[in-house]
């Protein structure tokens, strides 16, 4: 007799156009479901590592989450400033070892303008305590000088030397460009996965410098010329936000509190990590039902291969009924149905994991672009590989559907089908 799995193989390959819709319907639930999977993921990793060894940040008064994004993930804006007073107290406490003032509010062509001091470069961080690198160029010399992120340089196609207009405000509308005040592009820094990559870096006296004449939020007057402008010198009234790094993560606490009870201005501190974990908490829900979404996929996926190969079931009776005229044990009968329903959940498996990988590579220009989360296309992780384990337990088990029905079939009822 005919080996089992010769038996199964050719078995498949004289249904060949339902076992490709098996797999079909398989692999589709396969990549969606690990597709959900990867970008949960990542968007966490992502989130994460878009700034690592800053112990506190420090802003006006709001709630941990709106300061977290607008000071890290150019995500919103400020309910006020910090005044400038402020941020020397801060910059002088014994325990801070280092402070990164950030300004916000200007922007060019949808990108975010950040002005900033030199302790930027050198103290910011990102992914496993990373600092940042120049691709191309240097840092900031002369009051119109700019730093891009490697996102910008690369979308809009500009080298060192190139000049860009900000707009004053996140609307970049004629009437709002201080068009009279060009930057010069001094340096490109390195790619980083994070929001600098889609940042335009100023000075803090060259923010002061070209809203001379806009105090009032618009435009009243004349603008001083670049080299009127560079004659003077600047200080600024207020900033954003603070970054700050501390000698001793252990007087963490002890500072928090000291700023969140300052008596001049009202001021939050917050710590990035438990920030973080508070705007997890708060997704947490939408992650489970993402899951559950991607999951009831995969039991449709595998219910539909279960109606399938019960279908042709009905079809095959007098097939199994001949197999077991030649010898075959109920046992081998249950073997094939179910070897079968192994070998179109793995194939269903397999073209569903390159189908993910081939959707993630022509998606992560995309996705970075609209969401700013950087896909890796990484080998699974352990949790994707637990998925893929999963589906394929499943789709075995369901395979003892049929087995079992056609383990009760006996030989009297194949041999009297009428064809």
């Amino acid at each position: 007799m005919i080996s089992l799995r010769k038996l199964t193989w050719r078995s498949l390959a004289n249904r060949r156009a339902s076992v490709w819709l098996c797999i079909a319907t398989v692999a589709i639930s396969v990549m969606l479901l690990l597709a959900v999977e990867r970008i949960r993921t990542q968007t966490k990793t992502s989130f994460t590592q878009a700034v690592s060894g800053t112990d506190l940040i420090v802003g006006a008064r709001s709630g941990q989450l709106n300061l977290l994004l607008y000071s890290v993930f150019r995500l919103g804006d400020a309910t006020n400033n910090l005044d400038w007073q402020s941020y020397k107290m801060l910059q002088n406490h014994p325990s801070v070892a280092w402070t990164i003032p950030i300004s916000l509010g200007d922007s060019h062509r949808g990108y975010r303008v950040v002005g900033t001091s030199q302790s930027y470069f050198d103290h910011f961080r990102y992914g496993a305590k990373q600092s940042l690198r120049f691709a191309q160029g240097s840092g900031i010399d002369g009051l119109f000088d700019t730093v891009i992120g490697a996102e910008v340089a690369k979308k809009l196609g500009y080298q060192i030397g190139d000049r860009i207009v900000v707009a004053h405000g996140l609307a970049d509308v004629s009437f709002s460009r201080h068009d009279t005040l060009p930057f010069v592009i001094s340096g490109i820094l390195a790619p980083t996965g994070t929001p600098v990559d889609h940042s335009v870096h100023v000075s803090l006296e060259a923010i002061e410098a070209i809203h001379v004449g806009w105090e009032s939020g618009a435009k009243l007057g004349p603008t001083p010329s670049a080299d009127a402008l560079k004659a003077q010198q600047f200080e600024p009234k207020s900033i954003t936000a603070v970054l700050v790094g501390l000698k001793s993560r252990l007087h963490a606490f002890r500072l928090q509190r000291e700023i969140n009870q300052y008596a001049p201005e009202a001021l939050s501190a917050i710590m990035p990590g438990i920030a973080l974990q508070q705007l997890w908490q708060m997704l947490a829900l939408a992650e489970t039902a993402l899951l559950a979404v991607s999951m009831l996929v995969v039991v449709a996926g595998l219910l539909g291969m279960l109606a399938t190969l019960l279908s042709g079931l009905r079809e095959r009776r007098r097939e199994m009924a001949i197999l077991r005229a030649m010898g075959a044990r109920p046992y081998h009968l249950v073997g094939l149905l179910v070897g079968e329903a192994s070998l179109l959940t793995f194939a269903g498996c397999a073209f569903g994991t390159i189908g993910f990988y081939a959707a993630m590579s022509l998606a992560q220009w995309p996705i970075e672009q609209l969401i700013g989360v950087r896909l890796t296309l990484s080998l699974p992780s352990m949790m994707e590989w637990t998925i893929l384990l999963l589906v394929f337990t499943l789709g075995t088990l369901i395979g003892l559907i049929p087995a079992l029905s056609a383990y009760r079939q006996s030989l009297s009822d194949g041999m009297n089908i009428r064809i």
